[in-house]
Order: structure tokens, then sequence, then C-alpha cells
């Protein structure tokens, strides 16, 4: 058997998220049936982390084993991207792995990014790609409140109630809040994130800048651990998944 690696990028708009489900198409569906037909192989992938329905991916990594070689991996990814042009899904590249590589296990690192466009008037090219606030935020008051969420912490605020992973503590790299004419982008960095985590995150740094919370109350949330504390979550479509690193 061999193990690769493949790099994808998606609009995660009309999918049900990452992982196949009945009540709807996956990014894993479309991926695993566009593979299988190439390799002429029943195809499974693995991917570094399960987004949810909305949530778009500029590099997300996934695996799968195979009992073919695969030599031209340039003719076989443009292949396998020609059974996918019917959907936002495109793989990048692909490479070998050794036997023991999980797209998951392995990761490292995992980066995302959360897009806000902050004016009045109503998207059109971003459209379903990044959240629309008309009220004016207040990006300095934002970036003090992301320094306070920077290292170890129990992140169980930011956690959404059927989340399975076995702890709440997390180590989050110095977050970063960037504001470009009218787009503000958050990057979050860690080795592995809870469920709805950086939708929280968002979420909460968003009552402070538009003047909900001032930044007592945002650390008070933040350190009671308590979900019902947390503001509401961000949409899922101004995020994305942008690194996974090894």
């Amino acid at each position: 058997m061999f193990t690769y690696q493949i790099r994808v990028e998606y609009l995660g708009t009309n999918f049900v998220g990452w992982q196949f489900q009945k009540n709807g198409l996956s990014i894993q569906e479309v991926l695993e049936t566009a593979l299988s037909k190439c390799l002429k192989d029943n195809i499974r992938i693995t991917g570094s982390g399960r987004t949810d329905s909305g949530v778009h991916a500029s590099e997300q990594s996934a695996h799968f084993k195979t009992k073919n070689k695969i030599n031209k991996r340039g003719i076989f990814v443009n292949s396998v991207n020609f059974f996918l042009k019917k959907h936002p899904v495109s793989i990048l590249n692909i490479q070998k792995r050794s036997n023991n590589f999980h797209a998951r296990h392995s990761a490292k690192e995992r980066t995302y990014k959360y897009f806000i466009i902050n004016r009045l008037s109503t998207l059109a090219i971003d459209k379903n790609k990044a959240w629309h606030i008309k009220k004016k935020l207040d990006v300095k008051l934002m970036k003090k409140g992301a320094a306070i969420l920077k290292g170890t912490h129990n992140f169980s605020t930011f956690r959404a109630s059927n989340c399975q992973a076995k702890s709440p503590i997390k180590t989050l790299k110095k977050p970063l809040v960037k504001k470009s004419k009218n787009k503000i982008v958050f990057t979050f960095q860690s080795k592995s994130f809870l469920q709805q985590q950086v939708r929280s995150m968002v979420g909460s740094l968003k009552y402070l800048g538009e003047g909900k919370w001032d930044l007592k109350e945002f650390q008070k949330a933040f350190l009671s651990k308590k979900r019902s504390m947390c503001a509401p979550p961000a949409p899922a479509h101004g995020l994305y998944l942008v690194k996974v690193r090894y």
C-alpha cells in the first residue's frame, strides 16, 4: 500500500462540511469519488480537521492509502481536478508519504483566518466569503482582546456544547487582528482547536469591537469557562483553514 498526502482548496458554501454526511454533499465525498475514479480503487481520505458547513479552505490537508503507485503526479492532479470541475474543490498538489503519516495526528500546527468586511454597503464579490458588519468596529480594542487569548488556557467558553475533544486546554500563538481599508482579518494558530473555537472567539471579539462589551467583560466571559457566557459565534462563511504544518 502507498500513502499520499493531498492539499486541497474549496469553497464550503454549498457543502454540509468536510465530513461525509447522509443529509447532503460533503467535500470528503466529492474527493473520494474523483480519486476512486482515477485510481480505480476504493479510496477513503482523512482530513487534518473537519471543517463545518459553510467553512472554506485555501489549503486543507488530507491523506489516503492506495494499492496503486502514482508516478506522474502532475498529470494525476489534473485528472482528479477534471472530475472535480463541477464543484468548487481543487487539489493543489500531491506527495508520497511514509505509511505512518496521518493528516490529522501528524499535524504540528493549524492556521485559520477569519474575514470581516466592515462597511455599510452589502457584499457582492465577497458574499458568503466574509462576515458583513455595518457598524464600525474598534480594531484597537479587538487587538487588546485578542492578546488576552494568547498562550495556554482553558477555552471552554469558546467550545461548542457538542465538542468531543478530550480537553478544553489549548495553546494559542499570538492572535493577529489586522485591518486594511474595510477588511478586518483575524489569524489564529494552534496545534489544534476545539469545535467552533475560532468562530466563538471572533464572535466575542466582535462584541468587544462594537461596544457591547468592554475589555473587563470580555475577559470575564473568557475566564468563566462557561459556554453560556460566550457571544454568538461568528457565521461559518467568514472562516478559512489556510495552513496545516507538519
